[in-house]
């Protein structure tokens, strides 16, 4: 097997396609090309034919994802390692949900996503990993029993939301900061109803949930119920159980 890994050299993933050996060197992602404001004097022709493979991830991740059991999204760091605090706490709240009947469905990822994943299937549950093209390559870990590489963040993040009945959140950096909130930002403006959104790791989010108290609060940008639209714990039980409590499954 190392022999066969070392001929087919580095490995990339774009949404389908597979790219080994020189060509995966290419470091442009699908959501640079689009969103980048340089080399623009294409976007008539450019922009408007990427609307259609658009489409196609909406479609694929609709037509894919339309079966599924209640379920729940779990987002954190993709750099923790296994035996980490959080990947334990990923890994107890994985099999939890299992266990309660829920899909658990992260970004497919290395770390806390690969925890969430393992846990979940090893307690008999189903394992979902929503994968992304990015410049440095993480690609779906094993624990996936249904896995989608999508090359644009927006047509994955749709699928996080339709399809899961809440959020939990273990520590993480910028892309799980940018879940966190932009699932608050949906529940608080209505757009999405009874959505629980946990927690876990008191001693990680504290200070957040403190300056959201202090500064955000404070000065009038936030009103006094949006605090509680976050559940902060250590506890998967009391996790799992604000989830059902929501009554969605």
């Amino acid at each position: 097997m190392a022999d066969m890994t070392e001929k087919r050299g580095p490995e990339r993933h774009r949404g389908p396609v597979t790219l080994r050996r020189g060509a995966a060197s290419q470091l442009v992602t699908a959501d640079q090309r689009l969103l980048d404001s340089k080399g623009r004097q294409d976007w008539r022709i450019g922009d408007a034919w990427r609307s259609l493979r658009i489409q196609a991830e909406f479609v694929e991740g609709f037509d894919t994802l339309s079966e599924l059991p209640p379920a729940v999204s779990v987002f954190g760091s993709a750099r923790s390692k296994p035996d980490s605090p959080e990947c334990l706490l990923a890994e107890e709240l994985g099999a939890a949900l299992a266990q309660a009947g829920y899909a658990v469905i992260t970004g497919g990822g290395p770390g806390v996503m690969e925890a969430a994943n393992k846990g979940c299937q090893e307690a008999g549950g189903l394992s979902v990993g929503l994968g992304i093209e990015l410049p440095f390559e993480q690609g779906l870990n094993e624990w996936c029993d249904i896995g989608i590489d999508f090359r644009y963040f927006f047509a994955r993040k749709t699928m996080f939301i339709k399809y899961a009945q809440a959020f939990c959140v273990l520590p993480g950096g910028f892309g799980t900061m940018d879940e966190l909130f932009e699932a608050l930002t949906l529940v608080q403006t209505g757009k999405v109803t009874e959505f629980p959104v946990v927690l876990l790791g008191v001693d990680y989010w504290s200070g957040l949930l403190g300056w959201l108290r202090t500064s955000m609060l404070a000065d009038g940008m936030i009103g006094p119920l949006d605090l509680d639209l976050v559940h902060l714990t250590d506890d998967v039980a009391e996790a799992v159980h604000r989830i059902q409590a929501a009554g969605r499954i």
